[in-house]
Order: structure tokens, then sequence, then C-alpha cells
């Protein structure tokens, strides 16, 4: 038996205050700390640090998914991770969303000419003589583009589709998830499913075309993506406050949720399409300004005035060796003039697990938007289509009124800048690949003039 003496024990835990010595009090010995600094001193309590000097574990890095990009920018990758993970993918389309689309405006103007030529000719006998050929020739007198990316917002807005619109969400055709803006008389001979208590129906003709030529409308006016016929036909000041205070998030999915229902999927052709839409401006105004400023210089040759926009699409396929075949336009090309490719499309439309469409949702970058007044690093609420010409207006929300300001130039403060560089290109037959990023500036001369505003 052991018999453990509790007085000793205290005289050793407790040392004499007096400092005297002694075998029977002696002082503690130091901590451990005091007599092994430990390599990991500076790290964070909570963080392991085990013996031996091994390095600590490493901090969480995220997920770097393989993609390329395509001649127009277009962004495409076949990650197994990302085909696999609704998480991975989500925040891999956040992640290229932070990198705006590019905007360009491109004005070409060409005319047709006789031109008349000497060929010559040799008849039955071996005899030379001269015919004259007339042929139409298009001469191209200007082709240029300009630059307007610089006006694009780095910060989107992430929308989603309404359950109404047609869309295609997981087969090869457009559906719909709710009853239908423009529902048709006639019965459905179409397949239905049940997903997360809707029924999802295959879009009619009619939708389709409604749908499309809204699209069409919408984005040629500068609406949001999110802005439906209902409101979009209201005046350019009531749209604008409108679609400010607006849910963007018009589906009855999250965006992760459509990730997640894409990663389920086991179709071996399948696709998650995510667009980059830029809105704020008239286009169809613009364009029509453009046209008269050409127009202005007396040229009376074939004018073409458009907008187009790069590195709009973010595309993820599945990881397949079929799918990663397909998105070689080389290969592709290969597989059309040797008449495979007619089977696979057959495959991806009728097979179960062939193909498959996902594009309901995407980024929305505003020219022009709506900001606090007394803070203008932080957007409130959906940006509005055009602007009102009043310096500012109240938005009643949650927390009560609050001022807005608009933020962005307008399409006709750009215009007003590029009027005159328009003008000159034209006039000097510009041809260029290279984009106008920046516009004339005043002459030294016009600067020192009494009254002239640039």
């Amino acid at each position: 038996m052991i018999i453990v003496d509790d007085k000793k024990d205290l005289s050793l835990a407790q040392p004499d205050p007096q400092g005297a010595s002694g075998s029977s009090s002696q002082a503690p010995p130091p901590p451990f700390e005091a007599t092994q600094p430990s390599a990991y001193s500076d790290l964070d309590s909570n963080v392991y640090a085990p013996p031996g000097g091994e390095d600590p574990p490493p901090e969480f890095v995220p997920y770097d998914a393989e993609y390329f990009r395509t001649d127009d920018g277009t962004i495409v990758s076949h990650d197994p991770h990302l085909n696999e993970d609704g998480e991975a993918l989500y925040r891999f389309l956040l992640s290229q969303a932070q990198t705006p689309p590019q905007l360009f405006l491109r004005v070409r103007g060409e005319h047709q000419e006789q031109r008349t030529r000497s060929v010559p000719r040799t008849d039955a006998q071996g005899r030379t003589h001269w015919d004259t050929e007339t042929e139409t020739v298009t001469v191209v007198d200007f082709n240029f583009t300009i630059d307007i990316s610089s006006q694009v917002p780095a910060v989107p807005v992430h929308w989603s589709v309404p359950d109404e619109q047609p869309a295609y969400r997981g087969e090869m055709y457009q559906e719909v998830d709710t009853v239908t803006l423009h529902p048709s008389s006639r019965p459905r001979d179409i397949e239905s499913q049940r997903i997360g208590g809707r029924k999802r129906l295959k879009a009619t003709r009619e939708e389709r075309k409604t749908a499309g030529a809204w699209q069409h409308e919408g984005r040629a006016r500068g609406l949001p993506p999110w802005i439906g016929p209902d409101a979009g036909w209201a005046p350019r000041s009531q749209v604008a406050m409108n679609s400010s205070q607006m849910n963007v998030y018009k589906s009855s999915k999250t965006v992760r949720e459509w990730a997640d229902e894409y990663c389920r999927s086991p179709k071996i052709l399948k696709e998650f399409t995510y667009s980059k839409v830029i809105h704020g401006w008239n286009f169809d105004a613009l364009e029509a300004a453009v046209v008269a400023a050409v127009k202005s210089t007396y040229y009376q040759g074939t004018l073409s005035v458009r907008f187009e926009t790069h590195a709009d699409q973010i595309h993820v396929r599945a990881d397949h060796w079929l799918a990663r075949a397909l998105s070689d336009k080389w290969i592709k090309f290969l597989l059309i003039i040797t008449l495979i490719y007619p089977f696979i499309w057959l495959f991806k439309r009728s097979a179960p697990s062939g193909g498959g469409k996902w594009g309901v949702c995407g980024a929305a970058y505003a020219l022009v938007s709506w900001q606090p007044a007394q803070q203008e690093d932080e957007i409130s609420g959906a940006p509005p289509p055009f602007s009102d010409e009043e310096p500012g207006w109240v938005a009643q929300g949650a927390s009560g009124a609050q001022k807005m300001k608009l933020v962005g130039m307008k399409e006709g403060e750009w215009f007003q800048k590029w009027e005159a560089t328009i003008k000159r290109a034209v006039s000097g037959r510009c041809q260029s690949d290279v984009p106008l990023v920046d516009p004339d500036a005043p002459t030294p001369a016009a600067l020192e003039l009494d009254g002239y505003r640039p």
C-alpha cells in the first residue's frame, strides 16, 4: 500500500515565501514554454503544431478549375469537379462573372462599283482577240470599331429567368415551370415532369416566339434582363424607378440550386450556360444617332452600324471525351464533313442519357445605375435601364426614404463625346483593326476661344 503525504506534497507545490533554501523546500521547475521556445509561437492558439519541426498544415486555397477561352473570349470548361460539386460550379460562375464582357461599336461603309476590263480570248483557229468584261466589285470605304468596354462596370448583378419564361432547364428544348404569359387554347401534346412540386412543360412555338421577340426588344432598348413585358412598356422614368427596387431573382430556384441540378444529371453531353448581359443604354436610339452622324457627312454608300459584345458567355460542359471533342471546332468540322455529326446530333436530342442544356441565369452589367447619394460605393437594388433628367430621386425602402443618385455615363453624353471623332473617321476613310479607345481632343486654339466648351 502506498501512503501519500498530503503535507509534503503541499510544501512542494507551495514554496517558502521567505526564499529559504533546502532539500525540503525547492522551487518548482519553470514552465516548459520558458525553456523550450516553440517554432509555432506566432501561430494562432487553435492551430495544432505537431512536435518535431514539421510544417503547419497549408491554408485553404479556392479550387482552380480547368477552362479555356475561344477566339471571341467565351469561357469553356470541362472540369470534372465542376460537373460533380454544385458549390464548386456556383463559385466558379461567380468568380468568372467578376470579369465584365467587352462592348464595341462597329461602323462599316461600302459601295458597289462596275469595273470594265479587257480579257484575251483565243478562237478555234488559234487567233487571239480581246473581249470586254464588266464585273461588280465591293469597295470598302471605311471600317472601324470603338471600344466602349471602359464604361462597363466590374461589379455585376446576378439574375435568373422567371419560371413562366421559356428557357433551357435540362432538356434539349425550352421549357416553362408555371403558367405562361400567353397561354394557348389548344391542349399540349407534350411531355411533363414533376420537379420540386412544379410541373415542367415544353414551351409551345407561340411562347418561344413571344419570349424571343421580347428578349430582342429588351436588349435593343437596354432593359435589364429581369424586366418583363408587363413592366417594360412603361415610361422610362417609371421603369427606372421600379427596376431599382425589383427582385432580380425571378426563378423559384436559386443559382446554387440550378448548379446542383446540373451536377446531378447523368447526361454525357450536358451543358450549363451563364450569360453576361450589358444594359442601361438605348442601343436602338444610339445606333440611329450614329447613322445620322455618318449621313451628315454626305455619305451615300451602304452603311452598317451595330454593337458587338465579346466574352459574354460561360459554358460548363460534361467531362466526357465526346463532349471535349465537340468543343474543338476543327474536330467538329471534321465530324460534319464526314457525316458523323448528324448521328451525334440525333443521339444528343433523343437519347435519355444524351444531351441537356441549362440557361436560366446570368450576370447583368449596368452602364447607368442608381446609387445612394451618401454612399457612392454601394449600389442600392437593381440598376434601372435608363435615367431621368432630374439629378436624383427618393426611393422608398424598408429603412425609409433615401436619396438616390445616377452613376455612369448616359448614352447621349457618350455620343456627344464621340460624334466628331466618328465623322472624322468616316470622312478620312478610316480602316483599322485596332479599336479606337479615346475620342479626339479639342485643339489648343479652340480652347483659347472665349465661350468655347468642349
